[in-house]
């Protein structure tokens, strides 16, 4: 197998579980999904797992990019059409060639996986976390902010983050010359490959520390607090930049998904509250000034005479604050008419006579 052959079944879209069509989107959730599974933190000392963790960081890390996965793309596509370049061992080529050699094509290679000796391969982007926010209705409509805690990695106090113990060396790699890759040649190409004596790390240690076993780092619960804003509602995600995971590269988002408990009396569409507003057929029949609760003190509504059930009555700027442009929705008081179930003599005496007064028959319409 050559070294064009070796390097075009490196498959990215095979590493993340996705077709070479997916969407940014698709394949932000596909590496998630991965590093939520394999991430070190919940495999510790699973080889495999921090394999297929380095595996598809790899991979999430030139798909992400839309300019290294065209490139990417175009190299492969490239492959395909020269049978993986079909040039090794053809007349006149002797030893290996290194990508400077191919002109742009060179360019290409080298910008994506760090080709040139004395240059090492920038570490991956870190995986964006998730976490969940659990507010009431009114600290939801107030704002609030709010204590996350995330798992992640911190410096070894004992080693101070060099991952030797105290008093020990930590020397160069003598393999990789400290630089975390070496460059195997494999016919037309010079490909590099991280340094398998030094795990990539461009150091040996002489002593691992007793307190990380080398790490460097230690797992630490950390404490971030995220400003929810007013108005913020169920099921929003807010970013918190910087604050997701990290391979030493730079870091991912934090998400915060809020949950927004029901309130007893006030409903929600967008920025606007809504609710039931229960009302005295004699209320409705007559007319009158009615107390309506809402976020703040409550306001008068004046229903008219003849307010039909179900009627909608608007009270402007008394709904959720807007989380985007400022200000209030509005509130949406929907009239119920409430019967008595229960009357007095004197008040059937009453309704009697208002039947007798007024004869006119609701369901003549209806022809019955």
């Amino acid at each position: 197998m050559n070294g064009s052959q070796a390097w075009l079944e490196k498959d990215f879209y095979k590493a993340l579980g996705v077709g070479e069509s997916a969407t940014e989107a698709e394949i932000r959730r596909a590496y998630r999904k991965i590093a939520q599974k394999y991430h070190p933190d919940r495999n510790p000392g699973d080889k495999q797992a921090e394999e297929r963790m380095k595996e598809a960081a790899e991979a999430y890390d030139v798909l992400s990019d839309a300019k290294k996965r065209a490139d990417y793309d175009q190299i492969r596509r490239l492959g395909a059409q020269g049978g993986g370049f079909g040039f090794e061992g053809g007349p006149g080529f002797q030893g290996s060639v290194r990508f400077e050699d191919f002109g742009d094509l060179g360019g290409i290679f080298s910008q994506m996986f760090g080709g040139g000796r004395g240059r090492r391969r920038s570490a991956p982007r870190g995986e964006d976390r998730e976490a969940e926010a659990h507010l009431s209705f009114d600290d939801a409509m107030q704002g609030a902010t709010f204590a996350v805690a995330l798992p992640g990695d911190a410096p070894c106090d004992r080693c101070g983050g060099s991952g030797a113990e105290p008093g020990t060396s930590v020397s160069a790699c003598p393999v990789c010359k400290g630089q975390g890759i070496v460059e195997e040649n494999q016919g037309l190409f010079s490909i590099p490959r991280t340094c398998s004596a030094c795990g990539g790390r461009g150091r040996q240690i002489e002593k691992p520390c007793a307190t990380c076993r080398g790490a460097g780092t230690v797992a630490r619960t950390d404490q971030v607090r995220v400003r929810i804003p007013a108005g913020v509602k169920d099921g929003a995600r807010i970013r918190v930049r910087g604050r997701g995971g990290s391979h030493g590269g730079a870091p991912g988002d934090l998400y915060v998904v809020v949950h927004v408990a029901p309130h007893p009396i006030f409903g929600r569409n967008g920025d606007d509250l809504t609710l039931s507003l229960p009302v005295l057929f004699t209320e409705a029949a007559l007319g009158a000034e009615i107390k309506v609760p809402t976020l703040d003190a409550p306001v008068t509504l004046k229903l008219p005479a003849g307010t039909q059930n179900g009627r909608t009555f608007r009270v402007k700027g008394r709904g959720a604050p807007r989380v985007k442009g400022g200000g209030y929705g509005d509130l949406l008081a929907t009239v119920n008419v409430v019967v008595p179930d229960k009357l007095t003599p004197a008040e059937r005496e009453s309704l009697e006579k208002f039947v007798e007064l007024h004869a006119v028959n609701p369901r003549e319409g209806l022809g019955v």
